[in-house]
């Protein structure tokens, strides 16, 4: 299921809660003014106790969901470099094979890498275009398999073709592994969580002005806008191909410029030892 928030625009959101929060402040310092002459000193201690409770929840719930947020950002940035040190392996093992399967199955890989790049740039907004890339992935996938299988049972040997199909395995193994980490979010229920605590917080905040007489400081505003930042860092975070921040694909991008490159395709071939078994 597709996140609803995911589909609007990250500045649209830190937008929409900046404006809550200047709402629901002044909300709560019109209702905290209305009883402004009801209220004594126990009772203004008291709505600052719960002031300062409610900013700690929601401290707590900022640093909660930004770690939810890096953390799944580095393992997107991770997956990238792990697919591309298995793609390099399997294009490597792969001049092992016999022939024919050792020039189909490298033209295979080339033309794999340079898709896996093109859909790492693709936005995750634009459903229908990745799923016809992961499409065409998983027909690659199929191809190299069918040809790594073809040479196995012409070359059954170990050190060959069965380093080969183990390098593919990998590869197939990180395609899902990056596809996965892609598609895995902070979820909703904990965003829509953090922007209720947002609103009571404000209220909060605007009632306890409200009681004391006044409407909330500048500095209450610069507090409000910080918090705003940090939510939009949040869901930017959140965001591998939307936001500001994006995951680097610079490891497969170098990857396939190694391997297009003849010079370079040779040195990287010179990985291989004399034993003919690559790393």
């Amino acid at each position: 299921m597709r996140e609803f928030m995911y589909e609007l625009n990250s500045g649209l959101i830190a937008g929409i809660l900046f404006v809550s929060m200047a709402l629901v402040i002044e909300l709560g310092y019109r209702l905290g003014r209305k009883i402004q002459s009801m209220s004594d000193e126990p009772s203004k201690a008291h709505v600052n106790a719960i002031q300062g409770s409610l900013i700690g929840i929601l401290a707590l719930l900022l640093g909660f969901t930004f770690s939810l947020a890096l953390q799944r950002f580095d393992n997107r940035s991770e997956a990238v470099v792990d697919e591309a040190n298995a793609i390099g392996t399997a294009y490597l093992r792969a001049h092992l094979l016999p022939e024919p399967a050792r020039t189909d199955s490298i033209n295979k890989l080339q033309s794999y890498l340079s898709l896996r790049i093109r859909t790492g740039n693709l936005d995750l907004a634009k459903p229908y275009q990745r799923r016809a890339m992961l499409t065409q992935a998983a027909d690659l996938q199929s191809q190299l398999w069918s040809y790594a299988l073809k040479a196995a049972q012409e070359q059954p040997n170990p050190v060959t073709t069965g380093l080969y199909i183990q390098a593919l395995n990998e590869m197939i193994d990180s395609y899902g592994t990056r596809d996965a980490a892609l598609n895995r979010h902070v979820p909703e229920i904990v965003l829509g969580l953090l922007y209720i605590t947002f609103l009571m917080a404000g209220v909060i905040v605007g009632y306890t002005a409200g009681m004391s007489g006044h409407r909330a400081s500048f500095a209450t505003y610069i507090m409000v806008g910080l918090i705003v930042l940090l939510v939009f860092l949040i869901i930017d975070l959140d965001r591998p191909r939307r936001g500001l921040i994006q995951v680097d694909h610079k490891s497969l991008v170098d990857l396939e410029s190694s391997l297009y490159d003849p010079k370079t395709s040779s040195d990287y071939l010179k990985t291989m030892p004399g034993s003919g078994v690559p790393r």
